[in-house]
Protein backbone atom coordinates (compact mmCIF):
# COMPACT_ATOMS: atom_id res chain seq x y z
CA UNK A 1 0.00 0.00 0.00
CA UNK A 2 1.18 3.58 -0.55
CA UNK A 3 2.02 5.17 3.17
CA UNK A 4 1.83 8.91 1.60
CA UNK A 5 -1.80 8.22 0.13
CA UNK A 6 -3.62 5.27 2.19
CA UNK A 7 -4.16 4.00 -1.32
CA UNK A 8 -2.77 1.10 -3.84
CA UNK A 9 -3.57 2.26 -7.17
CA UNK A 10 -0.05 0.58 -8.24
CA UNK A 11 -1.55 -2.90 -7.51
CA UNK A 12 -5.17 -2.42 -8.55
CA UNK A 13 -4.11 -0.91 -12.22
CA UNK A 14 -1.61 -3.92 -12.13
CA UNK A 15 -4.57 -6.52 -11.70
CA UNK A 16 -6.37 -4.20 -14.71
CA UNK A 17 -3.23 -4.75 -16.78
CA UNK A 18 -2.56 -7.93 -16.25
CA UNK A 19 -6.83 -9.30 -17.03
CA UNK A 20 -6.60 -7.63 -20.27
CA UNK A 21 -3.28 -7.49 -21.26
CA UNK A 22 -3.36 -3.65 -22.21
CA UNK A 23 0.80 -3.31 -21.74
CA UNK A 24 1.30 -6.04 -23.98
CA UNK A 25 -0.63 -5.35 -26.89
CA UNK A 26 0.93 -1.53 -26.55
CA UNK A 27 -1.97 0.40 -25.17
CA UNK A 28 -2.94 2.01 -21.87
CA UNK A 29 -6.04 2.40 -19.61
CA UNK A 30 -6.56 6.00 -21.12
CA UNK A 31 -6.24 5.01 -24.68
CA UNK A 32 -8.81 1.86 -24.03
CA UNK A 33 -11.38 4.44 -22.36
CA UNK A 34 -11.51 6.88 -25.19
CA UNK A 35 -11.36 3.83 -27.56
CA UNK A 36 -14.83 2.55 -25.92
CA UNK A 37 -16.16 6.12 -26.40
CA UNK A 38 -15.49 5.81 -29.89
CA UNK A 39 -16.54 2.99 -30.51
CA UNK A 40 -19.97 3.94 -28.96
CA UNK A 41 -20.52 6.79 -30.80
CA UNK A 42 -19.73 5.83 -33.86
CA UNK A 43 -22.67 2.63 -33.19
CA UNK A 44 -25.30 4.51 -31.31
CA UNK A 45 -27.45 4.81 -34.42
CA UNK A 46 -28.39 1.59 -33.85
CA UNK A 47 -30.74 2.53 -30.73
CA UNK A 48 -32.72 4.93 -33.50
CA UNK A 49 -32.45 2.74 -36.30
CA UNK A 50 -33.12 -0.85 -34.58
CA UNK A 51 -36.74 0.87 -33.10
CA UNK A 52 -37.70 2.50 -36.66
CA UNK A 53 -37.11 -0.75 -38.57
CA UNK A 54 -38.75 -3.08 -35.51
CA UNK A 55 -41.90 -0.91 -35.04
CA UNK A 56 -43.90 -1.55 -37.71
CA UNK A 57 -46.93 -4.39 -36.84
CA UNK A 58 -46.66 -8.25 -38.22
CA UNK A 59 -49.08 -10.58 -39.84
CA UNK A 60 -51.56 -10.37 -37.26
CA UNK A 61 -51.73 -6.53 -36.80
CA UNK A 62 -49.88 -6.28 -33.53
CA UNK A 63 -46.68 -4.51 -32.53
CA UNK A 64 -43.64 -5.54 -31.06
CA UNK A 65 -43.95 -5.66 -27.54
CA UNK A 66 -47.66 -6.07 -27.17
CA UNK A 67 -50.79 -2.99 -27.68
CA UNK A 68 -51.83 -1.25 -30.85
CA UNK A 69 -49.22 1.03 -31.15
CA UNK A 70 -45.30 1.04 -31.31
CA UNK A 71 -43.20 1.26 -28.44
CA UNK A 72 -40.26 2.14 -30.12
CA UNK A 73 -39.25 3.30 -26.47
CA UNK A 74 -39.04 -0.08 -25.72
CA UNK A 75 -37.40 -1.33 -28.61
CA UNK A 76 -34.64 1.03 -27.62
CA UNK A 77 -34.34 -0.13 -24.41
CA UNK A 78 -34.20 -3.56 -25.02
CA UNK A 79 -31.55 -3.01 -27.56
CA UNK A 80 -29.16 -0.91 -25.53
CA UNK A 81 -29.69 -3.51 -22.69
CA UNK A 82 -28.55 -6.53 -24.80
CA UNK A 83 -26.18 -5.21 -26.59
CA UNK A 84 -24.58 -3.92 -22.90
CA UNK A 85 -24.42 -6.94 -21.52
CA UNK A 86 -23.08 -8.94 -25.23
CA UNK A 87 -20.37 -6.38 -25.17
CA UNK A 88 -19.56 -6.74 -21.94
CA UNK A 89 -19.14 -10.43 -22.33
CA UNK A 90 -16.81 -9.93 -25.22
CA UNK A 91 -14.47 -7.89 -23.21
CA UNK A 92 -14.00 -9.88 -20.74
CA UNK A 93 -13.86 -13.40 -21.88
CA UNK A 94 -12.86 -12.69 -25.37
CA UNK A 95 -10.61 -9.92 -24.51
CA UNK A 96 -11.04 -8.00 -27.89
CA UNK A 97 -12.23 -4.35 -28.96
CA UNK A 98 -15.54 -5.31 -30.40
CA UNK A 99 -18.81 -4.06 -29.55
CA UNK A 100 -22.25 -5.71 -30.65
CA UNK A 101 -25.60 -4.91 -31.25
CA UNK A 102 -29.00 -5.47 -32.88
CA UNK A 103 -27.65 -6.38 -36.80
CA UNK A 104 -28.68 -4.33 -39.15
CA UNK A 105 -30.04 -6.02 -42.19
CA UNK A 106 -30.61 -9.46 -40.01
CA UNK A 107 -33.45 -7.08 -37.84
CA UNK A 108 -34.46 -5.79 -41.74
CA UNK A 109 -35.15 -9.88 -42.38
CA UNK A 110 -37.20 -9.96 -39.17
CA UNK A 111 -39.64 -7.08 -39.49
CA UNK A 112 -39.97 -7.33 -43.38
CA UNK A 113 -39.60 -11.52 -43.98
CA UNK A 114 -40.25 -13.33 -40.46
CA UNK A 115 -43.06 -11.90 -39.35
CA UNK A 116 -44.62 -10.75 -42.41
CA UNK A 117 -45.53 -14.51 -43.67
CA UNK A 118 -49.68 -15.18 -43.10
CA UNK A 119 -49.82 -16.18 -39.37
CA UNK A 120 -46.22 -15.46 -38.12
CA UNK A 121 -46.33 -13.27 -34.69
CA UNK A 122 -43.15 -10.63 -33.27
CA UNK A 123 -42.82 -13.98 -31.19
CA UNK A 124 -42.50 -16.18 -33.93
CA UNK A 125 -39.84 -14.23 -35.41
CA UNK A 126 -37.96 -13.95 -32.54
CA UNK A 127 -38.31 -17.42 -31.74
CA UNK A 128 -36.18 -18.14 -35.70
CA UNK A 129 -33.46 -15.71 -34.60
CA UNK A 130 -33.17 -17.59 -31.51
CA UNK A 131 -33.24 -20.84 -33.47
CA UNK A 132 -30.25 -19.72 -36.03
CA UNK A 133 -28.25 -18.35 -33.02
CA UNK A 134 -27.97 -22.04 -31.53
CA UNK A 135 -27.17 -23.57 -34.27
CA UNK A 136 -24.06 -21.14 -34.76
CA UNK A 137 -23.37 -21.60 -31.34
CA UNK A 138 -23.13 -25.17 -31.60
CA UNK A 139 -21.15 -24.73 -34.90
CA UNK A 140 -18.72 -22.79 -32.86
CA UNK A 141 -18.63 -25.16 -29.78
CA UNK A 142 -17.98 -28.33 -32.28
CA UNK A 143 -14.82 -25.90 -34.01
CA UNK A 144 -16.64 -25.95 -37.42
CA UNK A 145 -17.08 -22.19 -37.60
CA UNK A 146 -13.37 -21.51 -36.44
CA UNK A 147 -12.16 -24.27 -38.76
CA UNK A 148 -13.93 -22.49 -42.03
CA UNK A 149 -11.97 -18.99 -40.75
CA UNK A 150 -8.79 -20.27 -41.13
CA UNK A 151 -9.74 -21.97 -44.41
CA UNK A 152 -9.90 -18.81 -45.98
CA UNK A 153 -6.94 -17.56 -47.95
CA UNK A 154 -5.17 -14.85 -45.97
CA UNK A 155 -5.65 -13.10 -49.05
CA UNK A 156 -9.61 -13.12 -49.02
CA UNK A 157 -9.42 -12.04 -45.49
CA UNK A 158 -7.50 -8.86 -46.44
CA UNK A 159 -10.03 -7.97 -49.31
CA UNK A 160 -12.34 -8.34 -46.87
CA UNK A 161 -10.84 -6.38 -44.12
CA UNK A 162 -10.16 -3.62 -47.33
CA UNK A 163 -14.19 -4.04 -48.71
CA UNK A 164 -15.62 -3.40 -44.97
CA UNK A 165 -13.55 -0.26 -44.37
CA UNK A 166 -15.78 0.92 -48.63
CA UNK A 167 -18.43 -0.45 -47.43
CA UNK A 168 -17.89 1.63 -43.93
CA UNK A 169 -17.44 4.97 -45.68
CA UNK A 170 -20.61 3.98 -47.55
CA UNK A 171 -22.44 4.12 -44.86
CA UNK A 172 -21.08 7.04 -43.06
CA UNK A 173 -21.83 8.75 -46.54
CA UNK A 174 -25.50 7.37 -46.52
CA UNK A 175 -26.33 8.82 -43.28
CA UNK A 176 -25.76 12.16 -44.39
CA UNK A 177 -27.59 12.22 -47.39
CA UNK A 178 -24.71 12.09 -50.32
CA UNK A 179 -25.67 7.87 -51.01
CA UNK A 180 -29.07 7.40 -49.97
CA UNK A 181 -29.56 3.07 -49.74
CA UNK A 182 -32.74 0.81 -50.13
CA UNK A 183 -34.06 2.32 -53.62
CA UNK A 184 -30.21 2.58 -55.00
CA UNK A 185 -30.92 6.56 -55.48
CA UNK A 186 -27.75 8.56 -55.77
CA UNK A 187 -28.18 11.96 -54.18
CA UNK A 188 -26.16 14.77 -55.46
CA UNK A 189 -23.12 15.70 -53.53
CA UNK A 190 -25.08 19.07 -52.41
CA UNK A 191 -27.14 20.82 -54.88
CA UNK A 192 -25.62 19.22 -58.31
CA UNK A 193 -22.09 19.81 -56.73
CA UNK A 194 -22.56 22.70 -54.46
CA UNK A 195 -22.99 22.84 -51.05
CA UNK A 196 -26.17 24.14 -50.14
CA UNK A 197 -27.23 23.29 -46.91
CA UNK A 198 -25.71 23.69 -43.09
CA UNK A 199 -25.91 20.34 -42.00
CA UNK A 200 -23.49 19.29 -45.11
CA UNK A 201 -21.39 22.07 -44.35
CA UNK A 202 -20.75 21.07 -40.92
CA UNK A 203 -20.50 17.06 -42.30
CA UNK A 204 -17.74 18.11 -44.64
CA UNK A 205 -15.91 20.50 -41.38
CA UNK A 206 -16.42 17.40 -39.40
CA UNK A 207 -14.71 15.10 -42.08
CA UNK A 208 -11.67 17.30 -42.35
CA UNK A 209 -11.24 18.23 -38.97
CA UNK A 210 -11.50 14.60 -38.01
CA UNK A 211 -8.48 14.05 -41.00
CA UNK A 212 -5.96 17.06 -39.67
CA UNK A 213 -5.81 15.86 -36.10
CA UNK A 214 -5.42 12.39 -37.30
CA UNK A 215 -2.33 13.58 -39.75
CA UNK A 216 -0.90 15.62 -36.86
CA UNK A 217 -1.41 12.25 -34.42
CA UNK A 218 -3.77 14.10 -31.93
CA UNK A 219 -3.80 11.16 -29.45
CA UNK A 220 -7.81 10.70 -29.65
CA UNK A 221 -8.58 12.48 -32.97
CA UNK A 222 -11.86 10.64 -34.30
CA UNK A 223 -13.51 11.25 -30.72
CA UNK A 224 -12.48 14.78 -30.41
CA UNK A 225 -13.90 14.78 -34.08
CA UNK A 226 -17.31 13.66 -33.18
CA UNK A 227 -17.84 15.66 -29.92
CA UNK A 228 -16.21 19.01 -31.64
CA UNK A 229 -18.84 18.57 -34.70
CA UNK A 230 -21.51 17.79 -32.47
CA UNK A 231 -20.91 20.74 -30.09
CA UNK A 232 -21.56 22.96 -33.50
CA UNK A 233 -24.25 21.36 -34.23
CA UNK A 234 -26.08 22.16 -31.30
CA UNK A 235 -25.38 25.58 -31.70
CA UNK A 236 -25.76 25.55 -35.63
CA UNK A 237 -29.38 24.38 -34.95
CA UNK A 238 -29.86 26.72 -32.08
CA UNK A 239 -29.22 29.50 -34.12
CA UNK A 240 -31.09 28.52 -37.54
CA UNK A 241 -33.75 26.23 -36.21
CA UNK A 242 -33.11 23.50 -39.00
CA UNK A 243 -35.22 20.60 -37.59
CA UNK A 244 -35.33 17.39 -39.56
CA UNK A 245 -34.51 16.77 -43.26
CA UNK A 246 -38.24 16.00 -45.02
CA UNK A 247 -38.51 15.89 -48.34
CA UNK A 248 -41.89 13.81 -48.43
CA UNK A 249 -43.98 16.21 -49.92
CA UNK A 250 -47.22 14.06 -49.18
CA UNK A 251 -46.91 15.10 -45.60
CA UNK A 252 -46.90 19.01 -46.75
CA UNK A 253 -43.39 19.57 -44.40
CA UNK A 254 -41.10 19.82 -47.31
CA UNK A 255 -37.40 20.80 -45.42
CA UNK A 256 -34.60 19.82 -47.85
CA UNK A 257 -32.18 22.11 -45.16
CA UNK A 258 -32.58 19.84 -42.24
CA UNK A 259 -30.39 17.08 -40.68
CA UNK A 260 -30.38 13.73 -42.35
CA UNK A 261 -30.64 12.11 -38.74
CA UNK A 262 -31.41 13.36 -35.27
CA UNK A 263 -32.02 16.69 -34.70
CA UNK A 264 -29.08 17.92 -32.26
CA UNK A 265 -31.18 20.35 -29.87
CA UNK A 266 -32.80 19.84 -26.31
CA UNK A 267 -35.86 21.82 -26.72
CA UNK A 268 -38.81 19.50 -26.05
CA UNK A 269 -36.37 16.29 -25.53
CA UNK A 270 -36.01 14.19 -21.87
CA UNK A 271 -33.01 13.99 -20.07
CA UNK A 272 -33.71 10.64 -18.44
CA UNK A 273 -36.36 8.03 -18.48
CA UNK A 274 -37.58 5.08 -17.13
CA UNK A 275 -36.57 2.10 -18.69
CA UNK A 276 -39.34 -0.05 -20.37
CA UNK A 277 -38.16 -3.81 -20.81
CA UNK A 278 -41.69 -5.19 -22.18
CA UNK A 279 -39.69 -6.44 -25.48
CA UNK A 280 -37.78 -8.88 -22.85
CA UNK A 281 -38.96 -12.57 -23.21
CA UNK A 282 -40.89 -12.13 -26.70
CA UNK A 283 -40.05 -15.34 -28.71
CA UNK A 284 -41.70 -18.26 -29.56
CA UNK A 285 -39.27 -21.19 -30.36
CA UNK A 286 -42.53 -23.71 -30.82
CA UNK A 287 -44.67 -21.06 -32.43
CA UNK A 288 -42.73 -20.63 -36.19
CA UNK A 289 -43.11 -25.34 -36.34
CA UNK A 290 -46.50 -25.53 -35.57
CA UNK A 291 -47.60 -22.38 -38.35
CA UNK A 292 -44.71 -23.34 -41.10
CA UNK A 293 -43.92 -26.56 -40.71
CA UNK A 294 -39.82 -27.97 -39.97
CA UNK A 295 -38.61 -27.43 -43.80
CA UNK A 296 -39.51 -23.67 -44.02
CA UNK A 297 -38.40 -22.73 -40.17
CA UNK A 298 -34.98 -24.71 -41.49
CA UNK A 299 -34.67 -22.30 -44.86
CA UNK A 300 -35.91 -19.19 -42.77
CA UNK A 301 -32.85 -20.07 -40.43
CA UNK A 302 -30.50 -20.78 -42.61
CA UNK A 303 -31.04 -17.72 -44.58
CA UNK A 304 -30.43 -15.67 -41.35
CA UNK A 305 -27.63 -17.80 -40.06
CA UNK A 306 -25.55 -17.80 -43.28
CA UNK A 307 -25.65 -14.00 -42.96
CA UNK A 308 -24.77 -13.52 -39.52
CA UNK A 309 -22.04 -16.56 -39.59
CA UNK A 310 -19.57 -14.52 -42.30
CA UNK A 311 -20.39 -11.29 -41.31
CA UNK A 312 -18.95 -12.18 -37.70
CA UNK A 313 -16.07 -13.66 -39.68
CA UNK A 314 -15.62 -10.33 -41.70
CA UNK A 315 -15.73 -7.47 -39.03
CA UNK A 316 -13.61 -9.75 -36.87
CA UNK A 317 -10.63 -9.59 -39.26
CA UNK A 318 -11.45 -5.65 -39.99
CA UNK A 319 -11.27 -5.00 -36.27
CA UNK A 320 -7.93 -7.19 -35.55
CA UNK A 321 -6.40 -5.76 -38.83
CA UNK A 322 -7.04 -1.91 -37.72
CA UNK A 323 -5.63 -3.07 -34.37
CA UNK A 324 -2.44 -4.73 -35.81
CA UNK A 325 -3.78 -7.69 -33.98
CA UNK A 326 -3.02 -10.64 -36.40
CA UNK A 327 -0.66 -13.07 -35.90
CA UNK A 328 1.26 -14.10 -38.59
CA UNK A 329 -1.44 -17.00 -40.30
CA UNK A 330 -3.82 -13.40 -40.25
CA UNK A 331 -6.00 -14.97 -37.31
CA UNK A 332 -6.85 -12.78 -34.30
CA UNK A 333 -6.51 -13.53 -30.63
CA UNK A 334 -8.63 -15.80 -29.24
CA UNK A 335 -11.05 -16.75 -32.10
CA UNK A 336 -13.24 -19.37 -30.81
CA UNK A 337 -13.87 -16.83 -28.02
CA UNK A 338 -14.65 -14.27 -30.07
CA UNK A 339 -17.55 -16.24 -32.18
CA UNK A 340 -18.49 -17.95 -29.58
CA UNK A 341 -19.93 -14.31 -27.79
CA UNK A 342 -21.43 -13.45 -30.91
CA UNK A 343 -23.12 -16.33 -31.33
CA UNK A 344 -24.49 -16.20 -28.07
CA UNK A 345 -25.49 -12.90 -28.74
CA UNK A 346 -27.62 -13.85 -32.01
CA UNK A 347 -29.51 -15.79 -29.49
CA UNK A 348 -29.37 -13.35 -26.14
CA UNK A 349 -30.84 -10.93 -29.24
CA UNK A 350 -34.10 -13.28 -30.13
CA UNK A 351 -34.79 -13.88 -26.55
CA UNK A 352 -34.92 -9.81 -25.73
CA UNK A 353 -36.74 -9.40 -28.35
CA UNK A 354 -34.76 -7.02 -30.40
CA UNK A 355 -33.46 -9.35 -33.11
CA UNK A 356 -29.97 -11.00 -33.83
CA UNK A 357 -27.52 -9.41 -31.69
CA UNK A 358 -23.55 -9.25 -33.95
CA UNK A 359 -20.51 -8.07 -34.20
CA UNK A 360 -20.51 -4.21 -35.10
CA UNK A 361 -17.86 -3.19 -37.95
CA UNK A 362 -18.06 0.35 -36.71
CA UNK A 363 -15.71 -1.08 -33.95
CA UNK A 364 -13.18 -0.20 -36.34
CA UNK A 365 -13.41 2.85 -35.13
CA UNK A 366 -12.37 2.71 -31.73
CA UNK A 367 -9.48 0.84 -32.52
CA UNK A 368 -8.60 3.14 -34.82
CA UNK A 369 -8.35 5.71 -31.84
CA UNK A 370 -6.35 3.61 -29.55
CA UNK A 371 -8.03 0.46 -28.57
CA UNK A 372 -6.63 -2.88 -28.29
CA UNK A 373 -8.07 -4.57 -25.67
CA UNK A 374 -11.07 -5.96 -24.06
CA UNK A 375 -11.39 -3.14 -21.85
CA UNK A 376 -12.71 -0.42 -24.77
CA UNK A 377 -15.26 -3.25 -24.88
CA UNK A 378 -16.32 -3.23 -21.23
CA UNK A 379 -16.61 0.56 -21.49
CA UNK A 380 -18.81 0.34 -24.57
CA UNK A 381 -20.71 -1.84 -22.76
CA UNK A 382 -21.29 0.23 -19.63
CA UNK A 383 -21.95 3.07 -22.08
CA UNK A 384 -24.96 1.23 -23.68
CA UNK A 385 -26.41 0.36 -20.07
CA UNK A 386 -26.93 3.54 -19.59
CA UNK A 387 -28.64 4.40 -22.75
CA UNK A 388 -31.41 2.24 -21.05
CA UNK A 389 -31.70 5.40 -18.55
CA UNK A 390 -30.07 8.28 -20.88
CA UNK A 391 -31.29 7.66 -24.31
CA UNK A 392 -32.60 10.49 -25.29
CA UNK A 393 -29.01 12.01 -24.53
CA UNK A 394 -27.47 9.54 -26.70
CA UNK A 395 -29.94 9.73 -29.94
CA UNK A 396 -29.07 13.61 -29.86
CA UNK A 397 -25.74 13.14 -31.90
CA UNK A 398 -26.83 14.04 -35.60
CA UNK A 399 -25.92 11.62 -38.33
CA UNK A 400 -23.44 14.84 -39.89
CA UNK A 401 -21.41 14.55 -37.14
CA UNK A 402 -20.72 10.82 -36.60
CA UNK A 403 -20.04 10.09 -40.27
CA UNK A 404 -16.67 11.62 -40.42
CA UNK A 405 -15.67 9.05 -38.18
CA UNK A 406 -16.89 6.22 -40.02
CA UNK A 407 -15.22 7.47 -43.46
CA UNK A 408 -11.78 7.93 -41.14
CA UNK A 409 -12.07 4.19 -40.55
CA UNK A 410 -12.90 4.01 -44.26
CA UNK A 411 -9.07 5.68 -45.53
CA UNK A 412 -7.02 3.31 -42.45
CA UNK A 413 -8.71 0.50 -43.18
CA UNK A 414 -8.03 1.02 -46.91
CA UNK A 415 -4.49 1.19 -46.47
CA UNK A 416 -4.19 -2.39 -46.49
CA UNK A 417 -5.08 -2.79 -50.13
CA UNK A 418 -1.16 -2.72 -50.84
CA UNK A 419 -0.81 -5.73 -49.35
CA UNK A 420 -2.75 -7.53 -52.51
CA UNK A 421 -0.68 -9.23 -55.12
CA UNK A 422 -2.50 -7.22 -58.38
CA UNK A 423 -0.12 -8.59 -60.83
CA UNK A 424 -1.70 -11.97 -60.07
CA UNK A 425 -5.29 -12.14 -61.85
CA UNK A 426 -5.88 -14.91 -60.10
CA UNK A 427 -5.68 -13.00 -56.78
CA UNK A 428 -7.11 -9.96 -57.91
CA UNK A 429 -10.08 -10.95 -59.38
CA UNK A 430 -11.40 -12.58 -56.13
CA UNK A 431 -10.31 -10.23 -54.22
CA UNK A 432 -11.41 -7.17 -56.42
CA UNK A 433 -15.23 -8.81 -56.66
CA UNK A 434 -14.70 -9.68 -52.37
CA UNK A 435 -13.73 -5.36 -52.25
CA UNK A 436 -16.46 -3.81 -54.50
CA UNK A 437 -19.65 -5.59 -53.77
CA UNK A 438 -19.34 -4.96 -49.92
CA UNK A 439 -20.19 -1.22 -50.68
CA UNK A 440 -21.85 -1.89 -54.04
CA UNK A 441 -24.38 -4.34 -52.81
CA UNK A 442 -24.40 -2.15 -49.36
CA UNK A 443 -23.62 -6.01 -47.84
CA UNK A 444 -20.71 -7.47 -45.94
CA UNK A 445 -22.12 -10.93 -46.81
CA UNK A 446 -23.00 -10.00 -50.64
CA UNK A 447 -19.32 -9.01 -50.77
CA UNK A 448 -17.77 -12.16 -48.99
CA UNK A 449 -20.06 -15.02 -50.76
CA UNK A 450 -19.19 -13.24 -54.56
CA UNK A 451 -15.49 -13.61 -53.20
CA UNK A 452 -15.77 -17.21 -52.18
CA UNK A 453 -17.85 -18.50 -55.28
CA UNK A 454 -15.19 -16.51 -57.56
CA UNK A 455 -11.82 -17.69 -55.54
CA UNK A 456 -13.70 -21.01 -56.02
CA UNK A 457 -14.48 -20.99 -59.88
CA UNK A 458 -10.80 -19.74 -60.58
CA UNK A 459 -8.75 -21.81 -58.47
CA UNK A 460 -10.56 -24.99 -60.32
CA UNK A 461 -10.70 -23.48 -64.30
CA UNK A 462 -6.48 -22.90 -63.67
CA UNK A 463 -6.29 -26.20 -62.62
CA UNK A 464 -5.84 -26.23 -58.99
CA UNK A 465 -8.86 -27.62 -57.68
CA UNK A 466 -7.03 -29.99 -55.57
CA UNK A 467 -6.03 -26.68 -53.28
CA UNK A 468 -8.88 -25.67 -52.58
CA UNK A 469 -9.57 -26.48 -48.91
CA UNK A 470 -12.91 -28.68 -48.63
CA UNK A 471 -14.39 -26.37 -46.55
CA UNK A 472 -13.90 -23.89 -48.86
CA UNK A 473 -16.05 -26.01 -51.66
CA UNK A 474 -18.78 -26.47 -48.81
CA UNK A 475 -18.97 -22.85 -48.30
CA UNK A 476 -18.93 -21.21 -51.96
CA UNK A 477 -22.07 -23.71 -52.46
CA UNK A 478 -23.91 -22.76 -49.27
CA UNK A 479 -23.39 -19.23 -50.71
CA UNK A 480 -25.12 -20.49 -54.07
CA UNK A 481 -28.32 -21.86 -52.33
CA UNK A 482 -27.77 -18.59 -49.96
CA UNK A 483 -28.16 -16.42 -53.39
CA UNK A 484 -31.06 -18.43 -54.85
CA UNK A 485 -32.95 -17.65 -51.52
CA UNK A 486 -35.31 -15.40 -53.18
CA UNK A 487 -36.86 -18.28 -55.47
CA UNK A 488 -36.69 -21.24 -52.79
CA UNK A 489 -38.60 -18.98 -50.47
CA UNK A 490 -41.33 -17.78 -53.60
CA UNK A 491 -41.91 -21.92 -53.75
CA UNK A 492 -42.46 -22.64 -50.13
CA UNK A 493 -44.81 -19.47 -49.10
CA UNK A 494 -46.00 -18.14 -52.75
Amino acid sequence: MNTKTGAAPAQQHSVLDQFFRITERGSNVKREIRGGFVTFLAMVYILVLNPIILSGPDSTGAFLGGGTEPNKVAIAVGTALVAGIMTILMGTVANFPIAIAAGLGLNAVVAYTLVQIPGMTWADGMGVIVIEGIVITLLVLTGLREAIFRAIPRYLRTAISVGIGLFIALVGFSNVGIVKNGDGTLLAFGDAGSIDTWPFVLFLFGMFFTFVLMVRKVPGAILIGILGSTVLAFVVEAILKLGHYNADEKLGAVNLGGWKGSVPSFSGAQIVQAPDFSTIGTFSVTGPFQKLGVIAVVVLAFSVMLADFFDTMGTMVAVAAAGDLLDEEGNPPKTRAILLVDSIAAVAGGLGGVSSNTSFVESTSGVADGARTGLASVVTGILFLLSTIFAPIVSLVPSEAAAPALIAVGVLMMQQVGDLKWGDLAVAIPAFLTIVFMPFGYSITVGIGIGFISFVLIETFAGRAKKVHTLMWVVAALFVVYFLMGPIQKLLFG
